[in-house]
């Protein structure tokens, strides 16, 4: 069986949830370069997952230039997505991309046109679309067993990203909603197929206009309404006020029953401890007392059912699932676009496409 060749570009957070995801697949890909500024990481990461027949690089310029592969696995932060993705594709690989696509639509827009240009595929790695847990929700709503839905309410939300590029416009293009907002809201347009009639959307303005995080130059709490073009209404929820680890929750109202997803504390394990556990679920500020530890994490959050669907569709040189594709990727950045000017000049934006 041919195997994909796979270069991955950053060695620190998504890296390591995307390297996690291949070492359990290692029957189609192999692993052939990883590029990262500091070596010893990119080391560290290959020995954490098994990987041993690769090149390390401490330049993307030169990884990409010079690794002989199949697609280009960016796990960069969000103001580096459009260059490398532009490189790689001219360099004929496909790419993943981490989310989200761009700071800017203009830059989305530009990777897809590129791509299309190029006859190359971006696949957009939103794991939402593969967590289990929400998966099983889509199949009850396509049984029909709960009749038509009327209204979603789904929010991502923790307690800050200490990463000094989610401090910045410049680095990260906006606050809660483009970095944890940008779930929910390409998991209902894939859920709607896109297609959306009017929004108006709240922030609380960055800085000084910040709830908590007053050195953020972006939003820390953002929520926007949503009717989609079937009559379908949601609440999008994204912030950086959530204290006691990250919340991934969903609440599908239908006609004849309801919905409610969990994917971060609803575990079969309930564990107390008095000194504090090693780790729990992600964000927790502290382990001591009674926590729901996660029961493999990477999973439940989608990320290995999301990177093995790529891996498939690249040997095969298909698209992806709706809202697993470059311009799904698009398409929500334009939303979020969006959210963002309804909560600046605060307007509701219909969608006249």
């Amino acid at each position: 069986m041919k195997k994909l060749r796979v270069l991955i570009v950053g060695s620190a957070f998504a890296a390591d949830l995307h390297a996690d995801a291949y070492s359990r697949i290692g029957e189609k890909v192999q692993i052939v370069g990883i590029s990262g500024r500091d070596l010893d990481r990119v080391h560290a990461l290959a020995e954490r997952y098994g990987f041993t027949d690769y090149k390390a690089y401490d330049d993307y310029d030169q990884a990409i230039a010079e690794c002989d592969c199949d697609l280009v696995d960016i796990c960069l932060p969000n103001f580096l997505h459009h260059e490398v993705t532009i490189k790689a594709l001219n360099r004929g690989r496909d790419v993943i991309c981490e989310k989200p696509m761009a700071t800017t639509v203009e830059d989305a827009q530009d990777m897809v046109d590129t791509a299309a240009r190029l006859d190359k595929r971006i696949y957009y790695a939103e794991d939402w679309l593969f967590a289990p847990a929400f998966r099983k929700a889509m199949e009850i709503l396509e049984s029909g067993k709960v009749g038509r839905p009327l209204y979603v309410r789904a929010r991502e939300c923790h307690s800050g990203s200490h990463s000094p590029y989610a401090q910045k416009i410049e680095y990260c293009g906006g606050g809660s909603m483009i970095h944890l907002g940008v779930h929910p809201v390409c998991f209902l347009l894939a859920m709607k197929n896109n297609e959306w009639a009017e929004l108006v959307a709240m922030t609380s303005g960055g800085k000084e206009d910040n709830l908590v995080h007053h050195g953020m130059e972006g939003e820390d709490w953002a929520g926007a309404f949503i009717r989609f073009k079937d009559g379908t209404f949601a609440t999008l929820e994204a912030n950086y006020v959530t204290v006691g680890g990250m919340e991934d929750m969903m609440d599908i109202y239908c006609e004849e029953g309801c919905i409610h997803v969990d994917l971060s504390f609803s575990g079969p394990i309930r564990a107390f401890s008095i000194p504090g556990l090693d780790y729990t679920v992600e964000k927790a500020e502290v382990t001591t007392g009674w926590s729901t530890p996660a029961v493999d994490e990477k999973q439940n959050l989608g990320y290995c059912g999301e990177i093995e669907h790529f891996v498939d569709c690249a040997l095969k040189g298909i698209d992806a699932e709706v809202g697993l594709r470059g311009i799904d990727g698009l398409e929500t950045m334009k939303v979020i676009n969006l959210i963002y000017k309804s909560a600046r000049e605060g307007i509701s934006i219909r969608n006249e496409s």
